[in-house]
């Protein structure tokens, strides 16, 4: 996911914004009694509205008008709210309901959930703050004491937590999973999840499902070892751990074309003289990071996910093989972690396209007319790509989102341009689908780069490119917001913006979809023809998904406006409530 508009990542040692720490190193997890609590603020008594979440409750979110109780709204991640009352016949109405503000002016990527009418939303450096969801009172605030060492890619940000009985979970940048109790903020547990020396953070929103924790890793700049691990949700105990990147067999099957079926001129028997050559242990350090939550079948008990880059990004002469499961969509057994399928889009990728939008579960029609379990995913390249849930199967791949110009030229020594740019297509930015339309919602950036390929043995947990990707300043950069058809991958519209789009998309059974812009602009439109109905200048850049939620019968839509960092966008701290007069 190493997209930046410079060729730097930052190595953050934190300090001021940190706090004191030290790296723990124990299984199972510290207990509440091992770990000082005076990180949480108490502003005012929690009501009493607040109750457990049931997993009953997890499992029916997607028909839940009332709450957001996923990052991404369910299991099946569509982001798509039943609520109706805001639709497109009043959505020039909307209104500000409230404004809160944090205490931290920096990028922010969360995506609130919504529980009995109290909201949950993180900042950059792991803060999470419990307010009334229709004034934005605050009840408490917890700032998380960091360790000594954090190595990130793209921003210190978070992308929210997961929710399960009256416990919040989330992913710390110093690699620790953290359990606080929803009512006052306070540390229940946390655990090691990775060495942040190492190169491994966690920016990711987990998923919580039959009480596991699901998370995974980033890193894929720092040569990690990629991962999806569980953790027992009421001990912090590790249960199983699948690598995204296998001991053996990792050289996959030498693939020649992409998923779009275009040649990726790769020197194959080069490769592989390499292969014979190396040691077997560089599975170790190459990469493939999971950035955003998994998404989750209930009735197969399976675990979707799509993998980042390998290591180090662009220097491919040093990681022979198509570096499985990197770039790939992968299937995995929720109860043991056990491997059932993957699709790689890229094999052996050497422009950091890789698979970073999180999956949607939804069913699709088949090349056959058959209606069939589907899932889809937005891919940095620029499509949607369309697939059978239960094999893996690619059904179809979507008109191209993006422009495509001298794809797969390889990096040189003194740079080559190559469309689409490192950072896509559709960045970790989540879609949204409707099934009103069929379609699916897509935020993309057109970013013209040149990319330069460099030998560089690894360094040890820092920052490990293999090269560098530079925007060409003399061209346009620019986003495009696309609705997609799924059953055919016909592009219905798109609606070309200012700036690239990073963020996220919801849609609404108000026949709505809404997307924020670096410029600050929070806008609605009509989900079938792409007309801009409504717009709001936030202030800051709003690079953050929205939800939706009902409280006493009234909608409303909140997101943040923080800006980002891996764009460079207006900074900000806020969080904004819109809903009618």
């Amino acid at each position: 996911m190493a997209g930046f508009r410079t060729t730097l990542f930052p190595l953050f040692l934190c300090g001021a914004c940190a706090g004191a720490g030290s790296l723990i190193w124990t299984t199972p997890a510290r207990a509440a009694d091992e770990i000082q609590n005076t990180a949480t603020t108490q502003a005012a008594p929690m009501p009493d509205m607040l109750r457990p979440i049931t997993q009953r409750q997890l499992d029916a979110a997607a028909s839940d008008a009332s709450s957001w109780l996923h990052s991404n709204g369910s299991y099946a991640e569509t982001r798509y709210a039943p609520a109706s009352q805001i639709n497109t016949t009043n959505v020039a109405k909307l209104r500000p309901a409230f404004i809160f503000q944090t205490a931290v002016m920096e990028s922010m990527e969360t995506a609130p959930i919504v529980s009995n009418g109290v909201m949950f939303l993180t900042t950059s450096y792991n803060h999470v703050y419990a307010i009334d969801a229709v004034t934005g009172k605050e009840f408490w605030h917890y700032k998380h004491k960091m360790g000594p060492v954090t190595t990130f890619c793209c921003g210190p940000n978070n992308r929210g937590v997961a929710i399960l009985g009256d416990r919040l979970y989330m992913g710390t940048l110093d690699s620790k999973l953290v359990a606080l109790d929803a009512k006052t903020g306070k540390v229940l547990w946390q655990t090691q999840i990775a060495d942040p020396e190492l190169g491994y953070s966690e920016t990711m929103a987990p998923v919580v499902v039959d009480d596991k924790v699901l998370i995974g890793t980033n890193g894929g700049e720092y040569g990690i070892r990629g991962f999806v691990k569980a953790f027992d949700a009421n001990s912090g105990q590790l249960l199983w751990t699948f690598y995204t990147i296998p001991e053996t067999g990792h050289e996959g099957v030498w693939a020649e074309n992409d998923a779009a079926g275009r040649n990726m001129k790769r020197d194959i028997a080069a490769e592989k003289q390499q292969l014979a050559s190396k040691g077997g242990d560089f599975y170790k350090t190459l990469g493939g990071g999971v950035w955003m939550a998994p998404a989750v079948d209930r009735q197969t008990h399976t675990v979707y996910f799509v993998v980042g880059n390998p290591s180090p990004d662009l220097h491919g002469a040093i990681r022979p093989g198509d570096n499985l499961y990197t770039d790939s969509l992968v299937a995995i057994d929720l109860d043991s972690g056990k491997y059932k399928w993957h699709y790689q889009y890229v094999a052996h990728d050497v422009w950091d396209l890789d698979a970073v939008s999180p999956p949607i579960l939804v069913d699709v029609r088949d090349k056959n007319g058959q209606t069939i379990p589907g899932i889809i995913h937005g891919g940095k390249t620029g499509f949607v790509y369309v697939h059978d849930r239960r094999d893996g199967r690619l059904i179809r791949v979507s008109e191209a989102m993006i422009p495509q110009e001298g794809v797969w030229t390889l990096p040189t020594a003194n740079g080559a341009r190559m469309l689409p740019g490192a950072n896509g297509g559709v960045e970790w930015s989540p879609m949204a689908f409707s099934p009103k339309t069929r379609m699916a919602y897509a935020a993309n950036l057109h970013q013209p780069m040149t990319y330069q390929v460099e030998s560089v043995d690894y360094p040890g947990g820092k920052l490990w490119l293999g090269g560098a990707f530079k925007t060409i300043p003399s061209e346009e950069q620019w986003g495009r917001l696309v609705a997609v058809n799924v059953d055919t991958g016909k592009i219905a519209w798109g609606v070309k913006t200012e700036q690239p789009l990073i963020g996220g998309v919801l849609a609404t059974a108000g026949g709505l979809v809404f997307n924020g812009e670096g410029n600050g602009l929070f806008r609605a439109f009509d989900a079938a023809t792409g007309k801009t109905l409504w717009e709001y200048q936030c202030g800051a850049g709003v690079n953050a998904p929205a939800v939706s939620y009902t409280v006493r019968g009234k909608q409303y839509i909140a997101v943040a406006a923080g800006g980002n960092t891996q764009l460079d966008f207006k900074r900000g701290n806020a969080l904004v409530v819109f809903a009618l007069p």
